[in-house]
């Protein structure tokens, strides 16, 4: 669902969020794609078209498989022991960051000593890019639906920022808040909450 005329654009770092996403869409770069994988085929055109236009090149159906085999491979590698869960679903990569690693609670400001382990991410997206990257923040339920989404946009926002200042291309990236409606654990225990206070990464492979 496309809702362009919510964006509003963080231009200290040139990545387009939305104001409020309560609906719970991917906004950025003039279209949107549905938070939890399912995406908007004519959004990703258009996005598409902007990454192309931008020097981006897409894969060709053959190579799709091995070169996010690769992709997954170096993160891995990297990131091994260093706080950011690595699933492959298909052809596409989720990077789970938790919250109380990468922010302090309650607060949008990256924690310092994570900032090292973003600039790796960013090394190995810089060498790999010819893929989407959808960056969407969770939060776990307590506060208000209202804080928690905001607080899971900004987070959002800030890791993108973040990657983008680290020379990843703005046309790749998406940026959401998802709030509290996407737990992986329970909201009933402490460590529960910490796993569902997120920002997850999805890269998804630029198709021809």
């Amino acid at each position: 669902m496309a809702l362009t005329a919510c964006e509003t654009v963080d231009t200290s770092n040139g990545v387009k969020t939305r104001s409020n996403t309560k609906t719970g869409a991917l906004i950025g770069a003039g279209i949107g794609a549905v938070v939890g994988g399912l995406s908007n085929k004519k959004g990703d055109q258009a996005r598409k078209n902007a990454i192309l236009g931008a020097g981006i090149g897409a894969l060709a159906g053959g190579g799709v498989g091995a070169y996010m085999d690769r992709q997954n491979k170096d993160l891995r590698s990297e990131l091994e022991g260093r706080n950011v869960y690595v699933t492959r679903s298909g052809d596409n990569i989720i990077l789970s960051m938790p919250g109380d690693v990468t922010f302090s609670s309650g607060s949008a400001d990256l924690n310092g000593g994570f900032m090292p382990v973003l600039n790796d991410v960013a090394t190995i997206l810089n060498q790999y890019p010819s893929t989407y990257i959808d960056v969407v923040g969770h939060a776990d339920s307590q506060g208000t639906d209202a804080f928690n989404m905001d607080l899971s946009e900004r987070r959002a926002n800030a890791v993108a920022g973040y990657l983008v200042g680290q020379k990843v291309k703005s046309e790749r990236i998406y940026v959401a808040g998802a709030g509290e409606s996407s737990p992986i654990a329970s909201n009933d225990t402490a460590d529960g909450r910490a796993r569902n206070r997120r920002v997850e990464i999805t890269l998804r492979p630029i198709q021809e």
